[in-house]
């Protein structure tokens, strides 16, 4: 359908502004403007969200096509403009899909008038042109567009939900078996691989959509609670009434969580928080001398950890599906950002953006190296005296990728496919003469096929097609002949190797480099969390926990290891590796996250309670020297680590030795230790590799 719409919509646009109006300025940005709007933009979501989305990139292309023919006439000041306008347009694709869906296409919008000759009063015929294109592409892209296929990643929430509800259900009739779990685990894994399968979160900023974004994150966590539990309690038959109700609860709450988004019948959050508090009360109202009263503890941990986790799944799917009330989703933002609740949704783009603007954040690190090659580009393009200094440009943003390598490989396939462009072109062009006619038939079967190449065909095929399309569009402007195929192959190798050599000196690693600095930053932050959060839940810290800072370095984690999977490279970490690591970031974040939702109690220091902060302080410390491990591979082996992992001793049957004021709040800290303790030996393996593959050359 995309190629069809192209094909109707891009020569249609073209036969208008040329043969009818008679407007060289117009119909050369209408031809491209609609390759922009039809090929290089593809926007998601519903049909207002699309109609939302083009209409931007049709403000914001003018805007950038008025700077664009302002600054063309000096390439130095062209070049210097390039840098801030590059970098805006790029780095703003941290606000959602559908914002970094259509950079490209709107850096078309700049570059082509930036590139190219002209005046400042061909602005009015250009914009004309671009809006045509806009306007008429839009009216396609609503009125042409196949049956939309479902939300697949609301659709995995729901395989998810509903997966782990029926795991926990099979439990309480006493019929779990090992393909219950293995079905759950497996439901886990599309849903985060439906959640990173682009290289941009398929999320953006409005409330709907970060409640989204979380609610993938606190199923990802309740799945690994409750497999834990479940693991230690396979038949809930056997366990007390009241936990029971609860894990029955929990299960309930799920499945609606599961057809929420179908219009199904909201979770009972007042029926889950009731059995919460029923499994409060009787641990309570059993005497902490009983010889099973640590055993009610332990079981009791998993019930209530697995149920609070999918309370937060419950809210977070009631924003998502747009039927929470404003206070609820204002109080949950409190977690999406790590800020004051009435702070966090009026400052979320600024906050967002202050938060990636590091050389931790792979949209940062992109965003420079994409502003500095195309600023070169241009610079270049002018300094060379080449024809057609657009294309330069234009094979510089084609070609760049995130790492030095992947922009080695793809300019050998960009050249291939201009090269083979170039014969198909010129081919054509001897068979059918450069006459109007010929070449008016010509032009859609090419489009078609250009606008057809993007993700069904190799890149050079798609290479090929976009130089049919240009050396039948200049032809039908200027009759040349094949000529101008070999000037776009000479442009096209200029713009190759400006992307080579920026590639070669911004960060030629790409996402691989950032990426083991994100998880370092992850776990160093989440273990400072956790240590907050653990003397904060044992009344040894009066001041809230802060979790601004491990909530922003797993929102880089989460884009770096996005980038990362989308490179092309053979020293990438293999994926099963690479999710135990960031599994184990987002445990240590959640861990601490639930233990800082707990009050504070009023309560004085006793012994229990300092030994754990200090078995809290001895994990955050574990977590500083993994991530040392991965942020300075030289300094230290991977050796040392199993050591340091030792140094964590068992704790001790608080049950016994705390005082009763402090009971409550001590059992509850010391299970969420020995909760995470078991995870943090399969995080060494994984840490060690990613040590190793830093200390290879990115050339190699």
């Amino acid at each position: 359908m995309r190629a069809v719409r192209a094909m109707v919509v891009v020569p249609g646009l073209f036969a208008l502004t040329d043969t009818v109006i008679g407007d060289l300025q117009m119909a050369t940005f209408a031809a491209f403007g609609g390759f922009a709007t039809l090929v290089l933009a593809s926007f998601s979501g519903t049909r207002r969200d699309k109609v939302v989305a083009h209409g931007g990139l049709a403000v914001a292309g003018s805007a950038l096509l008025v700077v664009g023919t302002a600054v063309n006439s000096s390439a130095w000041i062209a070049a210097a403009v390039t840098l801030p306008v590059v970098f805006v347009v790029l780095f703003a694709g941290i606000a959602g899909t559908n914002a970094a869906a259509g950079g490209t296409a709107a850096l078309l919008a700049y570059v082509l008038p930036a590139a190219s000759p002209g005046t400042m009063d061909m602005v009015g015929s250009r914009l004309a042109g671009w809006w045509l294109a806009s306007v008429v592409g839009t009216l396609a892209v609503l009125l042409l567009s196949p049956r939309p296929p479902g939300d697949r990643l609301r659709a995995a929430v729901a395989t998810s939900a509903a997966t782990l509800a029926d795991r926990l259900d099979a439990a309480l009739r006493g019929a779990g078996t090992d393909a219950d779990r293995d079905a759950a685990a497996t439901a886990k894994h599309e849903l985060l691989a439906a959640f990173t399968a682009t290289p941009y979160r398929p999320t953006g900023l409005t409330v709907a959509d970060q409640a989204l974004a979380s609610l993938v994150g606190m199923l990802e966590w309740a799945t690994a609670v409750i497999g834990d539990g479940l693991r230690e309690y396979p038949d809930l038959r056997a366990v007390p009434p009241v936990e029971r109700d609860l894990f029955a609860a929990t299960r309930d709450a799920l499945r609606r969580i599961a057809t929420l988004h179908t219009g199904g019948p909201e979770p009972d959050l007042a029926q889950l928080h009731g059995a919460i508090r029923a499994s409060v009360a009787a641990l309570r109202r059993m005497p902490a001398g009983d010889g099973d009263f640590a055993d009610a503890v332990h079981l009791a941990f998993h019930a209530q950890t697995g149920a609070l986790t999918v309370r937060a799944a419950a809210v977070d799917a009631l924003i998502a599906a747009r039927r929470a009330d404003p206070a609820t989703a204002a109080e949950q933002a409190r977690r999406w950002y790590g800020l004051p609740a009435a702070r966090a949704h009026r400052f979320a783009v600024l906050e967002l953006a202050w938060r990636h603007a590091n050389l931790r954040s792979v949209w940062f690190v992109n965003s420079v190296r994409g502003a500095f090659a195309l600023a070169a580009a241009v610079l270049v393009a002018d300094l060379v005296g080449v024809q057609h200094a657009f294309w330069v440009v234009l094979g510089t943003l084609s070609v760049l990728r995130t790492n030095a390598a992947g922009t080695g490989s793809t300019a050998l396939r960009a050249l291939l496919g201009t090269v083979l462009g170039f014969v198909v072109g010129a081919a054509l062009l001897l068979v059918v003469g450069t006459g109007p006619a010929a070449l008016w038939v010509a032009l859609p079967i090419a489009v078609l096929v250009a606008a057809y190449a993007p993700g069904t065909l190799p890149f050079a095929a798609g290479q090929a097609a976009f130089t049919v399309v240009v050396s039948v569009l200049f032809n039908l402007l200027v009759p040349v002949g094949w000529s101008i195929g070999v000037v776009r192959i000479e442009d096209v190798a200029i713009g190759c190797a400006v992307s080579l050599a920026v590639g070669a000196l911004f960060w030629p690693r790409g996402a691989s480099a950032v990426v083991g600095d994100d998880v370092a930053d992850a776990f160093r932050e989440g273990g400072r969390y956790l240590a907050q959060s653990v003397n904060w839940a044992l009344g040894l810290r009066h001041q809230e926990p802060e979790p601004a800072r491990a909530v922003a370095a797993g929102l880089r984690l989460d884009d770096g290891v996005r980038g990362l999977l989308a490179e092309r490279g053979r020293q990438h970490l293999a994926t099963q590796q690479l999710w135990r690591l960031v599994g184990g970031t987002i445990r240590l974040r959640l861990t601490a996250q639930s233990l800082a939702s707990l009050p504070s109690p009023d309560a004085g220091p006793d012994p229990v309670g300092d030994a754990l902060s200090g078995q809290a302080a001895q994990v955050a410390d574990w977590f500083d020297d993994l991530a040392d491990l991965l942020v300075r591979p030289g300094a230290t082996g991977p050796s040392r680590m199993p050591a340091v992992a030792t140094r964590i001793p068992t704790l001790m049957p608080v049950a016994a030795a705390a005082s009763t004021a402090t009971l409550p709040c001590t059992l509850w800290v010391e299970q969420h230790l020995q909760h995470i303790r078991p995870a943090l030996d399969t995080l060494v393996e994984p840490a060690g590799e990613v040590a190793r593959l830093r200390r290879i050359p990115w050339w190699r």
